[in-house]
């Protein structure tokens, strides 16, 4: 209830902000973006822009979840390729969003990047949370488990992933907003067809504010969906995990 109470209070503070500004160019109201997404909700091409950039910023995110876990693994084991691969990963997160869209452009032109750029966004993050989960490792675990040659395999899922899930988990929270972020802002830049990037930019063109607005509240449902869902199915699985272990 409380919860409901705070979302009727900023939807107040909003709509009277809209009637003090009265300007449907400079700020949309409540009322103006409903209207809005009573307009797109009907439209084919509402959900084909959803499709298309839910499965690219998808596919960008889940190779740079398997990228970083693999590589941040490996740079875990052989140090040569952890010294290799760090100017990369600096550079990877410090150089400008905007200035990774305008090489990929150049590079691979539109058409996949907002996978490009979701991709080089999150890869970072994980590969380094990667790394400071597995060295957490409980030593004296790990040193039981080499005196005792434990399988490979079983070390994995019995010593490294338990104290891997947590950095994970935690790397998560932050990559699948930023990926959705970098990936719109991609699409904004670039203007691929049939993308939410499309339609916000149309929408700037058009002055069409409420619209804006409306596109804004698809890309925060949706990304906090995937976000919910897919911490959902790390934690089980660490549960079921941890239960495998007993």
């Amino acid at each position: 209830m409380r919860r409901i109470m705070i979302i009727l209070f900023w939807l107040a503070v909003w709509q009277l902000a809209g009637l003090v500004i009265r300007n449907d160019i400079i700020f949309a109201s409540p009322a103006d973006v409903a209207r809005s997404f009573a307009a797109l909700l009907p439209d084919p091409g509402f959900w084909i822009s959803i499709g298309w950039s839910f499965g690219k910023i998808l596919a960008g995110f889940f190779l740079a979840f398997l990228s970083g876990v693999l590589l941040g693994s490996l740079a875990f084991r052989f140090q040569l390729l952890k010294e290799l691969l760090e100017p990369v990963m600096t550079l990877a997160k410090s150089i400008p969003v905007a200035s990774f869209v305008i090489l990929a452009l150049i590079w691979i032109g539109s058409a996949n990047l907002s996978v490009f750029i979701s991709f080089l966004v999150v890869l970072p993050m994980i590969y380094v949370n990667t790394i400071a989960g597995l060295e957490s490792t409980d030593e004296k675990l790990a040193e039981m488990a080499r005196v005792f040659s434990l399988a490979l395999p079983r070390r994995i899922r019995f010593l490294y992933v338990p104290a891997l899930t947590p950095h994970l988990v935690s790397s998560c929270r932050i990559a699948l907003g930023m990926s959705w972020k970098s990936g719109i802002a991609a699409e904004v830049i670039g203007v691929p067809a049939h993308t939410i990037g499309e339609r916000l930019y149309m929408a700037k063109i058009y002055l069409a504010t409420s619209d804006v607005f409306a596109w804004t509240i698809v890309i925060i449902l949706i990304s906090s969906l995937f976000e919910r869902l897919f911490l959902q199915l790390l934690e089980q699985g660490a549960r079921w995990n941890e239960r495998s272990r007993l």
